[in-house]
């Protein structure tokens, strides 16, 4: 299992803006459709990285209480699907739909969008405040395949609650660790 860890783009960065197809609606979604007033969770999955099945359900208990309070979450997949099947559009659409993804699960056929947020391992995540500036980047919580810690998504808890409260996020924000994002040959 590689073991990746995210590049930390700079807090303060802005959005890069995007406008990828959604596999389970099957409607093409911009940054500015999905953003929430109050933060925008963006995070790079992909459905084999045993990194990403260990977070699975986290992922969506999270989407599911945040969601209420205002907070949007948007997952990206960007990984070549020549070499790694088991991430196409169509496998993603049966995962999501499987799982009962509660966000809409977008496809970067380019990697246009990775590149742009700078996007290293699955799971990667981005939390980006009202002005869609950058306030966490980093880990879901301590936990790892195999190291018998909960998976509770405490760091991205925490950072929620945090901004909904207008109150600073804690650092040092540690980065998240996962399987490299499977980029594409030239």
């Amino acid at each position: 299992m590689a073991r990746t860890e995210s590049n930390m783009l700079p807090l303060g960065s802005s959005a890069p803006h995007f406008s990828l197809p959604d596999t389970l609606s099957g409607e093409t979604q911009t940054l500015e459709q999905l953003k929430s007033e109050q933060a925008t969770v963006i995070f790079f999955i992909c459905n084999h990285c045993p990194f990403v099945i260990h977070v699975q359900e986290q992922l969506i208990q999270l989407a599911k209480d945040y969601q209420p309070k205002g907070i949007s979450f948007i997952a990206i997949s960007s990984n070549d699907v020549e070499n790694y099947p088991d991430d196409s559009p169509e496998k993603m659409r049966e995962v999501g739909t499987q799982l009962g993804y509660p966000f809409p699960y977008l496809y970067d056929e380019t990697q246009e969008i990775a590149k742009a947020y700078q996007a290293a391992c699955t799971p990667d995540f981005y939390i980006f405040d009202h002005n869609l500036k950058l306030a966490y980047r980093g880990q879901l919580d301590d936990s790892r395949p195999g190291n018998d810690i909960p998976v509770t998504g405490a760091s991205l808890r925490t950072a929620l609650e945090c901004l909904l409260a207008n109150k600073a996020i804690p650092s040092p924000q540690k980065p998240s660790l996962g399987c490299n994002i499977k980029w594409k040959e030239n």
